[in-house]
């Protein structure tokens, strides 16, 4: 065949006046192969919203004691490697909050320090990774990705179906109907914590049960156009905080949920939150009573000592090895090993001090607490400052802000907050957040100049 001829083939049958190939005619045959090779990358640049709550799906799923130990990190790489495409194409300016931002990095660069002074550890890497690193990069990406109502839309839709799927789950487990349980490794005793609770697919009850409640808010918060689906669920969701099993979850979804109704300032939809409440935790109770086996469970946790006398004597543990190194804290390996060696009569699975605020200051002294109090504070303040005129799901959230905020800061005075997926929730509303303040203050920057030049 000749090279003439190979090249008719190749766009496709067709030549130019004079047998020169036309590289612009659309049935070329490198260009619909190039095409293909490049429609992932067109639809990741197109859909960033779509390839975000894909990522937190795979946070969802991804628990961390399975072969699929870095499927999170695979997502998180390409969730970054897209939006950071995108923003280059775009020329996007770079979120920069000082208040936020730069406490993100002080804690980021604080644990990775401590961290290198060590031998390599992927699990400590895993733990810095999940409570400072994927926060941070978190916040600034739903800056950029959720700007736009279509973008918020898919969040919501995440939220209402991750919603109903763990509701689903933990209200089977208490329904003791096990096989309704999906995927398979959430009734595997030998995985993560909690077997004998509704722990949902974190393998932990506390972070199943804190999940509920935030996005039980969220779904509160997005129930403007969803009212039903929002009443079905939270007339379900008490069932499912109570099968956690968990009193300090009982107690921050109680205490949220009246919160929830005086923070809209709606006379009936106070007196919905709290009949809601009150009739699903009743509800729980009576199903409860009327299962023998059931009954006992919720008797022996409310009246549990057990795990009470053992997080008293971590506390104890924990306070004195802060007190030892106040202003430097411990190393990431030594801190583990030492909280082990002070409680040698105590035969746990693992040793964590189960508090965030005293794990902060055994791991970076009154340095590292000091920074997680005005990175928190900071996020309190994006409640306080609502652009003129904000309307719809964005200024929601803004008023349940502070509920969810204080739901994550109550539980974190029973454990130690390395919940990538819960973590992720928050940052990701904070920057929605963010985004609906830098768009405000961005269309005034406009306005001005325009008000200026015409009043000239």
């Amino acid at each position: 065949m000749s090279t003439h001829a190979i090249a008719t083939q190749a766009s496709g049958g067709q030549t130019m006046p004079g047998g020169t190939v036309s590289w612009d005619d659309g049935n070329n045959l490198l260009w619909r192969v190039a095409g293909l090779v490049l429609r992932p990358l067109h639809l990741g640049l197109a859909f960033p919203s779509i390839l975000y709550v894909a990522a937190m799906t795979v946070f969802l799923f991804r628990p961390p004691d399975l072969f699929s130990y870095y499927a999170d990190r695979i997502a998180f790489a390409v969730l970054v490697f897209f939006v950071a495409l995108r923003a280059m194409a775009l020329r996007d300016k770079l979120p920069f909050s000082a208040g936020l931002t730069l406490p993100m990095i002080a804690l980021a660069g604080l644990a990775a320090f401590r961290a290198l002074r060590e031998p390599f550890d992927p699990q400590i890497w895993s733990i810095i990774a999940s409570k400072y690193i994927v926060p941070f990069a978190l916040f600034h990406i739903a800056v950029l990705v959720f700007r736009g109502t279509s973008q918020r839309k898919h969040f919501e839709i995440f939220v209402i179906l991750s919603l109903t799927y763990l509701i689903f789950i933990a209200i089977a487990f208490l329904a003791e109907a096990r096989w309704l349980i999906y995927p398979r490794f959430i009734l595997d005793e030998s995985l993560g914590f909690h077997p004998d609770r509704a722990r949902g697919p974190f393998l932990q009850a506390v972070a199943n049960g804190v999940s509920l409640n935030i996005l039980g808010i969220l779904v509160f918060a997005f129930a403007q156009k969803r009212k039903l689906v929002a009443g079905l669920l939270w007339l379900a969701l008490p069932l499912a905080v109570l099968a956690t099993m968990t009193r300090a979850v009982w107690i921050a979804f109680s205490l949220s949920t009246v919160v929830l109704g005086f923070r809209l300032v709606q006379g009936c939809l106070l007196a919905l939150c709290t009949l809601l409440a009150i009739a699903g935790l009743l509800a729980g109770f009576a199903i409860g009573m009327s299962n023998h086996s059931l009954k006992s469970t919720l008797w022996d946790r409310t009246g549990e000592r057990g795990p009470v006398d053992a997080r008293l004597a971590v506390y104890e543990a924990g306070w004195a090895m802060f007190k030892e190194k106040p202003f430097t804290g411990w190393s990431a390996g030594g801190m583990y090993s030492e909280l082990a060696r002070r409680m040698e009569g105590y035969h746990l699975r693992t040793f964590y001090v189960h508090n965030t605020y005293l794990a902060l200051l055994v791991e970076f002294g009154v340095p590292g607490l000091a920074l997680y109090c005005i990175l928190f504070f900071n996020l309190f303040r994006l409640s306080w400052h609502a652009p003129p005129g904000e309307r719809g799901p964005v200024a929601a959230l803004r008023k349940v802000w502070p509920v969810l905020l204080s739901v994550y800061l109550f539980n974190a005075f029973f454990v130690d907050m390395a919940y990538q997926f819960v973590i992720g929730l928050l940052f990701t509303v904070a920057g929605m957040l963010y985004a609906s303040n830098d768009a405000a203050a961005h269309a005034r920057d406009v306005h001005a100049p325009n008000v200026h030049a015409q009043s000239v």
